[in-house]
């Protein structure tokens, strides 16, 4: 049996980082929402949305209990980076497709941090809400990924124009490298 004070550092960094990755699926699924074009996907990602943000009140609201009250709301470099390049391929016109398949790699981030977190030895209480949110997030994933190769071979001239573009931005920061 581990110290109570190692258990309980065990639980805050294990959740800070789910919180962490909440955050950044929150932010990621509402800003893509915000730019589908389809409003069945519009409205799922919103809704998805939602769920993140719920998912990590419930996290937030177990390290309160656990005397943690300095719960701050940010995400990960890498959320930020992945967001960002949800941006450009917005911005450049990319359809549903390109978002989707950012979306499907935020999605995998996701699954990673639960994936890990349940690795970790946690309170059967602080591991069950896990396991729950770990499922539904398998659940968004698949559902991300069926979207995507829906949309797989409907692409449009933008979409074109984005690969394109897409193509030269990677050529480019390779020779700059």
């Amino acid at each position: 049996m581990s110290h109570p004070s190692r258990t309980l550092q065990n639980v805050e960094e294990t959740l800070r980082s789910v919180v962490g990755n909440l955050f950044d699926s929150q932010d990621g699924f509402q800003r893509i929402g915000e730019d589908l074009k389809d409003e069945t996907l519009k409205r799922y990602f919103l809704e998805e949305s939602l769920n993140r943000a719920r998912f990590r009140g419930d996290l937030e609201t177990v390290l309160h209990q656990e005397g943690v009250h300095d719960v701050t709301e940010n995400g990960t470099v890498s959320g930020v980076l992945h967001r960002t390049w949800a941006d450009i391929k917005a911005a450049l016109g990319g359809g549903d497709h390109a978002l989707l398949v950012t979306a499907e790699q935020g999605e995998d981030a996701a699954k990673k941090a639960y994936q890990e977190a349940l690795e970790k030895d946690l309170p059967l209480p602080v591991r069950q809400i896990l396991a729950t949110q770990s499922a539904h997030v398998q659940a968004s994933h698949d559902y991300v990924r069926a979207a995507r190769d829906s949309t797989k071979y409907r692409t449009g001239p933008s979409d074109r124009k984005t690969a394109r573009t897409v193509a030269r931005l990677a050529v480019h920061s390779r020779e700059t490298v």
